[in-house]
This record gives structure tokens, C-alpha cells and sequence, in this order.
């Protein structure tokens, strides 16, 4: 929504307040713009309007309907300095005055109707609000609702520099102990029997998936603090994503579950930033893995793209096509399983920071949130399409034009 607009909803919303906190005073109150267009009128000011025999219109004025003089008058005794006028409004013996105020900021006419006549009953002090007060109030609440929300912004900052520091403190131990591990897998310090082998490669599972978590807190914490910055280099996907199958298909048939990856041989170099780009289809292949069963299949798709994108300024639908690139100006990579699927109302949530559907599998729930943030830092974007039961396909573009 635009700046002007939310403004516009704003002041529309804090009118209606205002003018039903309005209607519980006692006092009889009016307020209108230096034109005499009507801004609030409460329930005690319409009443007593009445009483006085003004006419009902669609858009009534308050100088030509209700105080039944010129403008200039009014605005003449205020230009004199005058902080407050006073005009008898009405037949002469009801004694009917209307106070008039001038608030400058916001060039509004506060006008106060009173009887000087009739006894008036005194009312409860609790609601003897003026609108100045009103208004006072409301700045009040913005600046209390503000300082709240930057606190909470201070909070959120604090959580970030802590797990930045957590994850630095322990990323140098556990990969001391990952070297160590595949020291003695590599039988470089004795020989190992079959059961301290299997011991050792569980435990050495166990410290990369550490060290993954470490790693996405680190992501997370540059990514927060806007300090991520890529390397944007002239790269082979299919060397990266054919590396990263390589490196998956272990733990993939550890499980049971078959790793299908297919590349598409015609995927030109392009500029992107190989690590990330690896980290985000990293991610996908583990929650791949982790949802689908024994006996199930993963599929890593990569093939060249056409996206077409919308513009403010766009070309007729002939032209862009008689005029479309002759090459793909994108790739698109999926990772399709066939687990038990994802509800449609948790496609867009899944995306977000510390959200996990299924509270039964580990993880943080933010490997998605980093993903999407690493494809959209490439000018790309990412999404998921699934059913219960039917398996999900998380896909992502990635433009080749990055400068």
C-alpha cells in the first residue's frame, strides 16, 4: 500500500475513533475545517442543533447552516489575536452561545455550544475531554507504541549478535572433531572393527548436521544484520549441483531412498554466487530427505529457463514474443520427493523464520527462511508445490543477467 494511502486509512480509522469517544461527552462539540466542512459532530452538538431548527442537508455547513454568518468575521477576530469567539446562535432567548477555538497545526475550528441560561447539570471530570486533549492522547499512545517497538527491535538485535557468537564459538571445535573422525575412518590411527566403524560414522552424521546448524546460524545472523554479501562469480551449475549430489548420495542411501539428479547438459556459465547457490539446494535435499520414507525418491532437476517477468512498462503480448530472447534468460532447479506433502496453508508460512510444519522431524525451521532470502539476494525467487499425500517440489529461478 502506498505511503499516502496508509496515511489516508490512518487518519480515516483515528477519526471514527475520535468521534465515538466523542459521542460519550456531555458537552456538545463540533469540529470543522477553515471551509466549514464538517469534521466531527457529536451526539449532544446534533441534539442540540436540532433543538435550534437547523435544517438537514447531505453536506451541511457550519457557518452558512448552523452559526448563520460569515466566515470572514470569525477568521477576522481571530487574525485580531482573539484566541476564542463567541457567537449567539439561535432565538435571543434561549441564550444559545457557540465558543469557537482556532487550532492552527491542523487549521480546524473547535466549537464548544453552550446554554448560558439553563442550569447545566455539572458532569463527571473523567469526561470532560477537549479535543486538543484527545489529540494529546493519541500522540501520547504513538510515541508509547513506538518506544515499544523499537525495544523490541533492540531485543531482536541482541538474539542476533548472540547466536552470531554462539555459532562462531563453535564452529572451530567441531571441525577439529570432524578431522578427527575422518582420521580414524580413513584407518590412519589403527585399524577399526565393523562396529566401531558404524559407531563412528553415526557420530560423524551427527557432527555435520552440527556443523550445517552452526553454519545456517551464521547465515542467519549476516542475513539480519545486513552484512550478507555475495561472490558473484562466473560459474558451472551443473559442476555445483552435480558436486552436491555427489556429496548427498551417502546419506541418501543410508536411508534407503534413491537420489535421481538431472542436469541439463545445455546450462551456460553464468554470474552467481557458488556457495550460496549450493547452500540453498543443500537445504532442499535434506528436508528431502527427511520426509521422505525408506524405499522413496528425490529428484534434482536443473534446466534452462525462460522467465518472463512483469514490468511497469510492458510491450504488447506480439511484440514481446516477435521480440523475445533468442536463449533461456534464467534456470530453474527443483527438488521434487515423495513424502507425505505439505497443506496448501502452510505454503507461504514455511518460508518464514523459525517455522516448522512437522514438529516430529529436527531442525530449526530456518534452512526455508535462508533459502528464500539467498535466491531473492540474486534477484531470484522460490516457491513450493505440494499436496498431503502427493509428495512436494520446491523450486527456485535463478537469473543468468546478474550484473
Amino acid at each position: 500500500m502506498p505511503p499516502a494511502a496508509e496515511e489516508q486509512n490512518r487518519l480515516s480509522l483515528s477519526v471514527g475513533a475520535v468521534n465515538r469517544l466523542l459521542d460519550t461527552l456531555e458537552k456538545p462539540l463540533i469540529v470543522a475545517e477553515r471551509s466549514g466542512s464538517l469534521l466531527l459532530v457529536n451526539a449532544r452538538a446534533r441534539q442540540c442543533l436540532e433543538n435550534q431548527g437547523s435544517k438537514e442537508t447531505e453536506e451541511p455547513n457550519l457557518f452558512s447552516d448552523f452559526l448563520k454568518m460569515d466566515s470572514r468575521k470569525i477568521f477576522c477576530e481571530i487574525e485580531r489575536g482573539e484566541h476564542e469567539v463567541k457567537v449567539q446562535i439561535g432565538p435571543a432567548e434561549k441564550k444559545t452561545v457557540a465558543r469557537i477555538q482556532w487550532m492552527p497545526e491542523p487549521d480546524w475550528l473547535v466549537v464548544e455550544i453552550e446554554n448560558t441560561v439553563e442550569a447545566q447539570t455539572e458532569a463527571d471530570p473523567t469526561t470532560q475531554l477537549t479535543v486538543q486533549e484527545l489529540l494529546q492522547e493519541r500522540e501520547i499512545t504513538y510515541r508509547n507504541l513506538l518506544a515499544a517497538y523499537l525495544k523490541l527491535q533492540e531485543v531482536n538485535r541482541q538474539k542476533t549478535v548472540f547466536l552470531a557468537s554462539a555459532a562462531h564459538e563453535l564452529k572451530t571445535p567441531l571441525a577439529v572433531i570432524k578431522g578427527y573422525y575422518d582420521l580414524l575412518l580413513a584407518g590412519s590411527l589403527g585399524r577399526l572393527t565393523d562396529k566401531q566403524r558404524d559407531i563412528l560414522e553415526e557420530s560423524k552424521d551427527s557432527c555435520e548436521r552440527l556443523v550445517r546448524l552452526v553454519s545456517m546460524f551464521l547465515n542467519y545472523s549476516a542475513l539480519e544484520s545486513g552484512k550478507l554479501v555475495l561472490q558473484l562469480r562466473e560459474n558451472d551449475l551443473r559442476d555445483c549441483l552435480d558436486e552436491l549430489s555427489k556429496r548427498w548420495s551417502e546419506a541418501f542411501q543410508r536411508k534407503g531412498v534413491r537420489l535421481d539428479a538431472n542436469i541439463d547438459p545445455s546450462i551456460t556459465t553464468f554470474r552467481f554466487d557458488y556457495q550460496k547457490v549450493q547452500q540453498v539446494a543443500a537445504n532442499l535435499l535434506d528436508n528431502a530427505l527427511k520426509h521422505t520414507p525408506s524405499g522413496g525418491t528425490v529428484t534434482l532437476l536443473a534446466a534452462p529457463h525462460f522467465w518472463e517477468r512483469r514490468v511497469a512498462a510492458m510491450a504488447p503480448l506480439q511484440e514481446r514474443r516477435r521480440f523475445r530472447l533468442p536463449r533461456p534468460n534464467s534456470v530453474e532447479v527443483s527438488v521434487a520427493d515423495s513424502g507425505s506433502g505439505i497443506p496448501a496453508e502452510h505454503h507461504q508460512e514455511i518460508f518464514e523464520d523459525f517455522v516448522r510444519v512437522d514438529r516430529n522431524t529436527s531442525g530449526m525451521g530456518l534452512g526455508l527462511a535462508i533459502a528464500k532470502r539467498l535466491i531473492q539476494a540474486h534477484r531470484g525467487k522460490i516457491w513450493v508445490e505440494s499436496e498431503p499425500s502427493s509428495g512436494s517440489r520446491f523450486t527456485f529461478l535463478l537469473p543468468m543477467d546478474q550484473s
